[in-house]
């Protein structure tokens, strides 16, 4: 009997060269991952198996002098998930987050994925996950525009010109091919710089990009509108605001961040679209009433609205079931489509299990070995 185990590491150029940044890949990957999610066929962890995943954060101040301080999005967390279908597999990201580390010159999170054997448990490939993670949160917003945007839609509006900004725009023209012009809103100079030279440099067909100054100005005239922003959780007044008066009919807003949204967007005739209500369902049971206060994501305000009577749990979509063509996602041209992301580890099993298999088939990685046989069994 063969008892070694043998998996790969794949490092960021190894992934990059598996097919990481294929944005048009991706989104398509993730479109059949919530034809998966409405079908049942995924588990992820917490007694509904939606969690989100499990996260350690720290006291301010800290009781202890080695302990890490209580910055902002200081946290470590583990998102296991497993994924049906012709993925058969699954993971769990793994990332330790702190804002300061952009001081350092190194990004906000570092993340690695495991994927494993579904059967056995077994290894089969420790890879860099930051690129996995950036390219499989943009691709989502990617999924959402084509099944909810304006088929016309020619102008994105962008808050906070991050990493996740530039991945969502990225999904954004792979799905919608009318776009031609971009309008963002930035707090630094430097963050400002770097997503006009990667606009420019790696999609010449945004003709026109313009800087703006308020969030308002952002989002009007806008049709497809994403916040990127970092928010810090407690006061929803804090939080980056958005009114109805600004939004144009038909626009679709793709929120993977904080946000507030007014009176006029939280009515009925506004379609609000989640990526899965199951995450939103384990926030609230995780973390109580108002889940809004603690968890920043427009998702966590709608559950917010059915638990005080202002919406219906019909009201709230998931797009699972517009993928599958079980519910409609936009319901008329001048409906005003609101997309709220919590962030799904099945997502980076899917695109993990893809990324794999490609470099399996490449030859790309690095051979490691468990053991050849286990010393304990």
């Amino acid at each position: 009997m063969d008892t070694a185990i043998d998996f790969i590491y794949l490092s960021e150029p190894d992934m990059i060269a598996a097919g990481v940044t294929d944005m048009a890949a991706c989104v398509d990957t993730m479109h059949e991952m919530f034809k998966l999610l409405y079908a049942g066929d995924y588990r992820m962890a917490g007694p509904n198996s939606d969690s989100h995943g499990a996260m350690i954060t720290f006291p301010d101040p800290p009781p202890f002098p080695t302990m890490p301080l209580n910055t902002p999005d200081r946290r470590l967390m583990a998102m296991p998930a497993y994924l049906g279908g012709s993925f058969g597999t699954f993971g769990v990201k793994w990332y330790g987050s702190n804002v300061a580390n952009r001081e350092r010159g190194l990004p906000r999170s570092i993340l690695m994925f495991m994927l494993s054997d579904v059967d056995t448990g077994a290894p089969l490939a420790l890879m860099s996950a930051n690129l996995l993670s950036a390219y499989r949160t943009g691709a989502v917003p990617g999924v959402g525009a084509r099944l909810l945007a304006r088929p016309d839609a020619r102008t994105v509006g962008v808050a906070g010109p991050g990493v996740m900004a530039r991945t969502t725009l990225e999904a954004f023209l792979a799905t919608c091919p009318n776009i031609d012009t971009v309008k963002v809103k930035g707090r630094g100079r430097a963050s400002m710089n770097k997503f006009i030279a990667w606009v420019r440099q790696n999609h010449p067909r945004i003709t026109t990009i313009t800087e703006v100054d308020t969030f308002e100005e952002a989002v009007r005239d806008s049709d497809l509108i994403t916040f990127c922003t970092t928010t810090v959780p407690d006061d929803p007044s804090t939080y980056p605001l958005i009114k109805r008066e600004w939004v144009k009919p038909g626009a679709m807003l793709s929120m993977p961040a904080g946000l507030e949204i007014d009176e006029g967007l939280q009515a009925p005739d506004v379609r609000k679209v989640v990526d899965n209500i199951g995450v939103f369902d384990a926030w609230a049971a995780e973390e109580g009433y108002p889940t809004h206060n603690l968890v920043p994501i427009i998702g966590c305000k709608f559950t917010d609205m059915i638990h005080d009577g202002k919406m219906t749990r019909d009201e709230l979509v998931d797009l699972g079931a517009v993928a599958a063509g079980a519910q409609i996602g936009r319901r008329n041209d001048d409906e005003i489509v609101i997309f709220g992301i919590g962030g799904l580890p099945v997502e980076d099993v899917a695109w993990g299990t893809t990324l794999y298999r490609t470099a399996r088939a490449k030859g790309i990685g690095t051979p490691l070995n468990l053991w050849q046989s286990p010393a304990m069994a």
